[in-house]
């Protein structure tokens, strides 16, 4: 009889003594994850607070421009007329437009040299190689400031101030280095085996490529696309020195923003352009979330 009630409190202190454990185990994670998670919302909260300033300052008459509270007040859409207002000056129409075609024509070439010369630096073995990635490197680090006067005296010569050409090629070198550079990476990582048994199999290179490589490489070409996109998109230095009126993107047009009352800087205006013109990386991120965060990831194929 004392031998099985020493056994049971031997067990019982043993559950306990893992009890313990077990609650020292959760305390020692507990205190990381309550960190880490107090750190994303400070991040989240320091990056999303000017975004959501932008949105109550587009919806407040123009009269409480300077207000300060923190929640809308004095609620109007006029701000919205006002950015599409053509009497005013104001093309945002037509600059939404110039935007999205200059940002698809960057990406989809960009893309297209891009995956091509990542692939070659990735899987070929060629002179001059390393000195080749340099050079894209130290390209993607020249400040865009200094190509200013140099890209408008060349279009100056060649008639091209104010055309969208004028606008697409710099944004297509600024585009190249990143997409290089992101490809490149995911290239390098992937197995040397699948492309080895398409080209056993009797095909090409760019046939081993084209059906085995590039389907592999889709979040990351997906990804790069985004990025692409969203750098073009952006782009305000060039633009503001080589485009026109009627080929302005919309960080151009939002810059020369005429507002409903004389003398004054249209912020009301302007934010609700700037509203409008986020919406649609918004919209695009978060539908393709999955897609972005896969490409961000992929480095590899798991077998």
């Amino acid at each position: 009889m004392s031998v099985a009630v020493g056994r049971t409190r031997s067990s019982t202190r043993e559950v306990a003594r893992e009890r313990d454990e077990v609650k020292v185990r959760v305390a020692k994670h507990r205190g990381p994850a309550i960190r880490t998670a107090i750190s994303a919302i400070v991040i989240a909260v320091w990056c999303l607070l000017p975004f959501y300033w932008m949105i109550v300052t587009a919806f407040r008459d123009v009269g409480f421009t300077f207000s300060t509270d923190a929640w809308p007040s004095h609620v109007t859409f006029d701000n919205f007329t006002t950015a599409f207002s053509t009497s005013l000056g104001n093309h945002l129409g037509r600059a939404l437009l110039n935007s999205l075609f200059i940002g698809a024509v960057v990406t989809v070439v960009g893309l297209l040299v891009g995956t091509s010369a990542a692939y070659a630096l990735a899987r070929l073995d060629f002179k001059g190689k390393s000195v080749i990635a340099g050079g894209i490197l130290a390209a993607s680090m020249f400040p865009g400031v200094a190509l200013i006067t140099p890209l408008f005296q060349l279009f100056t010569n060649i008639g091209w101030i104010g055309q969208y050409q004028a606008l697409i090629l710099p944004s297509i070198s600024f585009v190249l280095p990143l997409t290089v550079y992101t490809l490149t990476s995911f290239f390098r990582e992937m197995p040397w085996d699948l492309e080895e048994a398409a080209r056993i199999d009797g095909c090409t290179r760019v046939q081993a490529f084209r059906r085995i490589i590039l389907p592999l490489a889709a979040p990351a070409v997906f990804t790069t696309a985004i990025l692409a996109f969203i750098s073009s998109w952006n782009e305000y230095l060039i633009s503001s020195q080589l485009s026109s009126d009627a080929t302005q993107p919309v960080t151009v047009a939002i810059a020369g923003f005429q507002g409903s009352v004389p003398h004054q800087e249209p912020y009301t205006a302007i934010m609700a352009a700037g509203t409008i013109v986020t919406i649609p990386l918004v919209v695009l991120v978060l539908i393709f979330q999955r897609r972005i965060v896969a490409g961000l990831t992929a480095g590899g194929v798991k077998g």
